[in-house]
């Protein structure tokens, strides 16, 4: 089956959108900066700091892993309190170019600062201590029993809680104690006949959302809908497994089906977007490309709950509700180092189903898989730039399917954002790909060939 019809080579091409950059004001004052990620608040009294100390002193406070363009001066002299972090960083940056890439594969976020472009931020100013979360959680186990077997019972024997429940596999998170807890109870379980499978559990960072670029009109994002192009009816519920989703009060609102919330009830803010609300909207506006209406419509599944790391447990019991709920394509713009033997055969069975899922390759930049954009049963996207060039903060590993634009302008509360990273790339994939998946239009392998074609990695 020939792909040309699903795909137009200048929509792609609209889909790259240039960076942008925020000049602000900055004052007088002495040498303190508190940083309070966890009320999204930051304070600072500077007189005389430069570009360098600034940035380091940034770093600290954030766990960011910031790079700078070679040779960019800038000395700071500011005071402020209790300013957003965006704003924040307006005062302490002024007119330089800034992206802040969000945390994949268990990674830290990255903060580019750069005169010209992004590409040119190249020296490492600071870079934070080896993140953990690359490694299986210590006291966890993720086993899976064979038919008719009771976790109760045998977790109860093992002294260990039952955190997470996925009945329809048999599939169950258990918490120990301690790590040697967990390792005794893996030699255990290993000689269990009731046991099909053993498996560890792994962090999944809580991605940054993307900078605000303050009172923007949005106007010419087209929110229209568009419909399948080889089926009729209702158009497909597209599954976005992700942080929460709020009301943005706009359009996009009417296009969001209530949110299935898979670890808990999220945190909200009234004043930052979600990132599982960038990656919503840059998934319905890659389907209003297409310029006819239909009844489509974005799921979220919210697999971090309240709090600051989901694991990939919780990531593919999202997946599985998604599949159960009937959502195609499936969207992952997360990601972790870790290789989840559950979340990898909770993905084989809704392959088998037809099902397409869309995965992020991360921003680290290095060839290191992360998963599950790792899977081949996933299209892997890598963020490119206008030119067709892989970005430089982008993943380019063999996994990596396809390239797509890396950065979107999104609106919350009447002001206009803008995120970067290879979470947004996944993001307008999925969109491009819903319209194809409806109604059984093409495979998941199709798909991926077709947009292969359209959307090449140029090299790996």
């Amino acid at each position: 089956m020939s792909l040309g019809r699903y795909f137009n080579r200048r929509v792609i091409a609209s889909l790259f959108v240039g960076a942008l950059s925020v000049v602000t004001p900055i004052a007088d004052a002495a040498d303190s900066l508190t940083w309070r990620k966890d009320k999204n608040s930051v304070d600072a009294d500077v007189n005389s700091w430069s570009l360098i100390q600034t940035l380091e002193k940034i770093g600290e406070a954030t766990g960011w892993e910031i790079y700078l363009e070679p040779g960019t001066k800038r000395n700071v002299s500011t005071t402020f309190k209790n300013r957003p972090r965006d704003k924040a960083l307006d005062f302490l940056l002024g007119d330089l170019g800034r992206v802040l890439l969000p945390q994949t594969n268990g990674q830290p976020a990255r903060l580019l600062v750069f005169r010209s472009t992004q590409k040119d931020a190249t020296l490492l100013v600071s870079k934070p201590k080896e993140d953990p979360t690359t490694k299986p959680i210590p006291n966890e186990l993720v086993v899976t029993l064979k038919p008719g077997e009771s976790i109760d019972e045998l977790a109860k024997k093992l002294g260990a809680k039952v955190t997470g429940r996925n009945d329809a596999l048999n599939t169950y998170r258990l918490e120990f104690e301690n790590a040697e807890a967990a390792k005794a109870a893996r030699a255990d379980l290993a000689q269990n006949p009731a046991v099909e499978s053993i498996d560890n559990n792994y962090n999944v960072r809580r991605p940054e959302t993307g900078d605000n670029m303050g009172l923007l009109n949005p106007a010419g994002i087209n929110l229209d809908p568009v419909a399948p192009t080889c089926a009729s009816g209702s158009g497909p519920t597209i599954g976005l497994i992700d942080a929460a989703v709020q009301k943005t009060g706009a359009a996009y609102d009417a296009l969001m089906l209530p949110s299935v919330n898979v670890a808990g009830e999220p945190l909200s803010s009234a004043t930052v977007p979600a990132h599982g609300t960038g990656m919503a909207q840059a998934i319905l506006q890659a389907v209003s490309q297409k310029q006819q209406k239909t009844e489509w419509r974005v799921r979220p599944y919210n697999v971090y709950g309240p709090n600051e790391q989901a694991n990939t447990f919780d990531v593919a019991n999202g997946i599985s509700r998604a599949i159960a709920d009937g959502a195609n394509p499936i969207n992952m713009s997360l990601g972790t180092g870790g290789d989840s033997s559950f979340l990898h055969r909770v993905i084989q069975n809704g392959h088998k189903q037809g099902i397409v899922f869309v995965g992020a390759a991360g921003n680290e930049p290095t060839t290191a898989p992360t998963y599950p954009g790792a899977y081949p049963e996933v299209i892997a996207v890598t963020a490119g730039n206008a030119d067709g060039t892989v970005a430089s903060y982008a993943n380019r590993g063999d996994f990596v399917d396809v390239l797509a634009p890396g950065q979107v302008r999104i609106t919350f509360n009447g002001q206009t954002w803008v995120t970067t990273g290879t979470s947004v790339s996944t993001a307008l994939v999925s969109g491009i790909a819903a319209g194809s998946v409806n109604g059984g239009c093409v495979t998941g392998d199709q798909l991926r060939a077709g947009l292969q074609s359209l959307m090449r990695v140029p090299s790996k």
